[in-house]
């Protein structure tokens, strides 16, 4: 497979290596301290085009690939996951549903502001008694004439109320299991949409999470993504474009580990020589940047897939699975390769481990990867 990026593309991407690394990489240590949502850096991300990558020139994006998104999300989350997942979750999470189920109006009135930055998307899928178990979803959606009737709490919610709109999933027949599940378009602006908890996090600090509440919200049947009942097959194909974003966002993290390792052990002295000459120390350093290699060959993989629309919900399990449980072991060898140093706030590599977590918890958990592909693969031999 060819993933070798055409000059626009590869354009693009030096562009945001140097936006990442003038400006965004000097704020990560204090959006984390103080979990700043990052509002000047987005409104920029926006301004370089960054906000619509993978869709159309005509509404709004940059008709990019999905393998150059991917590389993007990696180079925005190796200096600052926050800020990189906040466009990652607006384009995976919110656009590529509209953009591939959406009408033509429908892409329009949201596709277009999300994709040139006037407004931000996000997902309200995961509820309390809904996670892993997509399916078994309360939120509601009563059809009444030209609008649905909209109840329901959805929790941990990523872009929370910073976004202006949701792709909402909710059960329009009680009966029927993953059949009776629909999505909606949402507006954070109409009566009835509310936010509680505003989460404090372990890591990806900067990025917003809260609950969402719909009491009662009118939602104009235009407003369906879809027809009725293609919510769970809607979600499951969102959630395969999102797990490459994840795995991008994993891939960048522990990236940003090993670089940090790199110099560290280079200038550490002990016993009268740099520790980078301890044979330990190198098979350490050689290791993490094999683990690395390997998971971005698994998510260009997958995105290579996407671009070409050839199924890829084993490549993007496969490549989030890997990817999220290396950036946990890198980032976690770059602390213990900092010794003492590694656990204290000041340097950045507990940040980085901090980061990694959640990438293999969102958007379905190692567990559910691994039974994503196990079934796959079973399928296919059989």
């Amino acid at each position: 497979m060819d993933w070798k990026l055409d000059p626009e593309a590869q354009s693009v991407l030096d562009m945001v290596r140097e936006f990442a690394e003038r400006e965004v990489r000097p704020r990560a240590h204090d959006i984390d301290e103080t979990a700043e949502y990052p509002e000047d850096l987005v409104r920029k991300m926006a301004e370089l085009g960054l906000m619509g990558i993978p869709f159309p020139e005509e509404y709004g994006g940059a008709g990019l690939s999905y393998v150059t998104f991917a590389l993007v999300v990696e180079e925005l989350c190796k200096a600052c996951a926050s800020t990189g997942l906040i466009m990652d979750v607006n384009i995976s999470l919110f656009g590529e549903p509209v953009w591939l189920f959406g009408t033509e109006d429908q892409k329009q009135r949201y596709l277009r502001p999300i994709s040139t930055g006037e407004a931000l998307g996000a997902l309200a899928m995961t509820e309390p008694e809904a996670g892993s178990d997509a399916a078994s979803i309360r939120t509601n959606a009563r059809r009444e004439g030209q609008s649905y009737r909209l109840n329901g709490r959805k929790i941990f919610i990523t872009n929370g109320e910073k976004a202006d709109f949701y792709v909402v999933t909710a059960k329009t027949d009680p009966n029927a299991g993953s059949r009776g599940i629909t999505d909606f378009i949402v507006e954070k602006s109409w009566p009835g949409v509310s936010f509680t908890t505003h989460y404090e996090k372990l890591g990806i600090r900067g990025s917003t999470t809260t609950d969402i509440v719909f009491d009662d919200v009118e939602v104009p049947a235009a407003n369906r993504l879809g027809e009725e009942g293609m919510g769970f097959k809607i979600t499951m194909d969102t959630l395969d474009a999102g797990r490459i974003g994840i795995a991008a966002q994993a891939i960048g993290i522990a990236r940003a580990a090993l670089e940090e390792a790199v110099t560290y052990v280079k200038e550490r002295r002990q016993f009268g020589k740099p520790i980078a000459d301890f044979q330990g120390i190198k098979f350490a350093i050689a290791d993490m940047a094999t683990q690395i290699e390997a998971a971005q060959s698994l998510m260009l993989q997958a995105a290579y897939l996407r671009d070409k629309g050839i199924p890829c919900a084993r490549e993007s399990a496969m490549a989030k699975l890997y990817a999220g449980d290396m950036a946990m072991a890198v980032t976690d060898q770059a602390v213990q390769l900092f010794g003492g140093y590694g656990y204290m706030r000041e340097y950045p590599v507990e940040r980085h481990m901090r980061d990694a977590k959640i990438c293999q918890i969102y958007e379905g958990t190692q567990q559910i990867q691994r039974l994503v592909v196990a079934r796959q693969q079973l399928a296919a031999l059989s």
